[in-house]
């Protein structure tokens, strides 16, 4: 296969890519065939050396350009079981080296084939050890895959002057309500879809619960509707001062019902006490990221993927309290507020290393079961 990621391309299937990046005006040429042509808000680096799947079809990436820090991808290819979205939309994929020959028994489909179907674009033999350096020392950058015909001026203008897209969670939020069932269900519990992966589903399933799946601007009233034990705010994509919205539903609930948020899900329920998010130089992404849990001094190794973080200063003046902390750079990593049986961690205890985790889910079951005894 050489270095070519896809033998298909929307324009010249043998041309070959580049990638383009506004601050330093440069262009890394020669690098392999591209799928497609996308212009997504950013580029950002993940650290795993597996989950590829998973990142590729986590609503959380969305118009998201992601370099692979680990050299090889595709090497047990894609299975029909593993997607966290049903359309996924992701911006584009950039890897040292693409396997087209997967060793494993439940694959369905080649990396090649996965990103030609979905129509996302994806360059290989490129040196991602580089752009990880400059994303790690300048920040996330603007970037576009395009076609090496494109002129070096031409590729810096598109980059400059493409109009990033506003609100993502009204593309990729559900339009209407659908449920996910469990046998012997012992908790109803209402999920404010932000871009929410399977994954958080299936966990709530696992410990008794009928999940109800809601569009992001649903109303409280609505929710309240389904006699709910416990609300969940999902992960999702963007900036979290574009879901105001959600906000407001969430004061409306708070002190109703325990309310448990991931990622954005977190983010807003920090908003919706009056605290403010700040952007990262750097988003944590990727597996290995250090947390330390303030309340018993346990560190947990998670998966995080978020370019914004709780401001420290903001909380000041809010009830809430301070419950994780990434150990690298001492970002807020989950707060809680006690008397409202609300609570929420910067990080994917779905998809955790270390089944430590997977606990937040059983305290938002203690917390329904509490509330529910009161």
């Amino acid at each position: 296969m050489g270095n070519s990621f896809s033998k298909v391309a929307i324009g010249d299937s043998s041309g070959i890519s580049q990638v383009c990046r506004v601050e330093k005006g440069k262009v890394l040429e020669k690098v392999s065939e591209m799928v497609g042509e996308y212009l997504p808000e950013r580029c950002v680096i993940s650290s795993v050396s597996g989950g590829y799947q998973e990142i590729v079809s986590d609503p959380t990436y969305t118009d998201q350009i992601v370099v692979m820090t680990y050299p090889l991808m595709g090497n047990y290819g894609f299975a029909d079981e593993d997607y966290e979205s049903k359309f996924p939309t992701m911006g584009g994929m950039v890897v040292r080296e693409c396997c087209d020959a997967p060793s494993n028994f439940r694959y369905t489909k080649t990396m090649n084939e996965t990103f030609e179907e979905l129509d996302i674009p994806a360059i290989s033999g490129v040196d991602t050890r580089m752009i990880t350096r400059i994303i790690r020392n300048e920040g996330t950058q603007r970037a576009a895959i395009v076609d090496i015909d494109m002129s070096h001026d031409e590729a810096m203008e598109l980059i400059r002057t493409a109009e990033l897209k506003g609100n993502l969670l009204e593309r990729i939020s559900c339009k209407k309500r659908w449920f996910s069932r469990t046998p012997n269900h012992k908790w109803d519990v209402v999920a404010l879809d932000c871009g929410i992966k399977y994954s958080f589903i299936r966990q709530l399933n696992a410990k008794g619960c009928n999940v109800t799946i809601v569009p992001y601007n649903s109303t409280a009233e609505e929710i309240m509707a389904f006699n709910p034990d416990g609300v969940f705010v999902s992960n999702g994509p963007g900036n979290p001062a574009d879901a105001e919205v959600i906000c407001e539903t969430l004061k409306a609930l708070r002190g109703k019902l325990p309310i448990f948020g991931v990622d954005l899900g977190h983010q807003l329920i920090a908003m919706s006490y009056g605290a403010k998010n700040v952007k990262m130089k750097v988003g944590h992404r990727g597996a290995n990221h250090p947390v330390k849990n303030l309340e018993n001094g346990k560190l947990e190794i998670v998966v995080q993927n978020h370019g914004y973080a709780v401001d420290e200063k903001s909380l000041e003046a809010t009830p809430l309290k301070v419950t994780h902390r990434n150990i690298l750079d001492n970002a807020i990593a989950g707060i809680e507020a006690l008397e409202d049986h609300t609570f929420s961690v910067q990080y994917q205890p779905d998809c955790s290393p270390e089944a430590s985790s997977t606990y937040l889910f059983d305290k938002f079951i203690k917390l329904m079961e509490e509330n529910h005894n009161a």
